[in-house]
């Protein structure tokens, strides 16, 4: 919608989808490069404390905010509404975006981690490390999408795009142990004290459905107590994708995450290039020296 919103308000609302061609969208892609992130500090600085510098809205967010959604339109325009538009090289106008950051966690460093979430917690980022699931879609889920019967899960992910997770052993038991807690949501905690929470009554004792700043807040508070540097919670899904491809494939990991396109799955090949280093490590021997022609016969 915001997307919507903002391209609706550069082109303007009668502006004809045949007029935009290659010069249109440059300038659009130009003015959301030139705009600046907004702030989102929930507290305000200190009194004194210097401003600090605004950032400039990253390709990564251009791509997705605006040239994307763009180019949908367009595509669906044509190919759907039959509507007349322009050809235009969609490759020049997305902007070249940076390698992502792939972490993945030592066994030793999960256990560390797991050690220090605390009940309720632990649960949601266990399920994220068996998974690979992304944490707006752990906390979103809901019993209606739990299938015992059939041993899979349903998730709503990025684009409101929904996939089907078949569950392990591990995530059978996980999920099997969480019935109960409460009637929608299957990620809670339980209540330390009686206090106000969302705009609610929150009583001692009972269970409530996990929050974003609840669960970001425990797995940094429990990363940094373990000792474990330059980890996050994205982190637990960059783990189980290089596992699984260890076992697997480029099509399986697709599959898991749910990446539209497999070329988004291939920053995890790192895996598969080290495992096969490896290897090769392992089946080298050491070339013998020539009969005759040792280093102490030459001595």
């Amino acid at each position: 919608m915001w997307s919507l919103t903002w391209l609706e308000g550069h082109f303007g609302s009668l502006a004809l989808l045949s007029e935009i061609d290659d010069g249109r969208v440059a300038t659009m892609v130009a003015k959301r490069r030139g705009e600046f992130v907004p702030d989102r500090r929930k507290k305000p600085l200190p009194k004194g404390a210097a401003q600090p510098p605004l950032r400039r809205v990253g390709p990564v967010t251009v791509n997705r905010t605006v040239t994307q959604p763009l180019r949908e339109i367009l595509i669906r325009a044509r190919d759907t509404w039959g509507a007349r538009t322009n050809r235009i090289r969609w490759r020049d106008h997305l902007l070249a975006e940076p390698q992502e950051r792939v972490r993945e966690a030592r066994p030793d460093e999960e256990t560390s981690i797991m050690g220090e979430l605390e009940r309720g917690y632990d649960s949601a980022v266990r399920f994220a490390f068996l998974s690979g699931c992304r944490r707006m879609e752990i906390l979103g889920l809901i019993w209606t999408n739990i299938d015992f019967f059939n041993r899979q899960f349903r998730v709503i992910g990025k684009g409101n795009r929904e996939r089907i997770v078949p569950m392990s052993t591990a995530l059978y038991d996980l999920l099997w142990s969480e019935q109960g807690n409460h009637p929608e949501k299957v990620f809670t905690f339980e209540a330390k004290r009686t206090r106000k929470y969302n705009d609610a009554p929150m009583i001692r004792g009972k269970r409530y459905p996990l929050s974003e700043s609840g669960l970001k807040s425990a797995m940094r508070r429990a990363v940094s107590r373990a000792g474990v540097a330059n980890f996050h919670f994205h982190d637990t899904r960059h783990t189980v994708a290089t596992r699984v491809l260890r076992k697997s494939n480029l099509r399986v990991v697709q599959n898991l995450l749910g990446h539209a396109d497999i070329a988004t799955t291939t920053k995890y090949a790192h895996a598969v290039h080290d495992d096969i280093r490896d290897a090769l490590e392992a089946a080298s021997s050491p070339v013998s020296a020539p009969v005759g022609r040792s280093r102490a016969n030459e001595a």
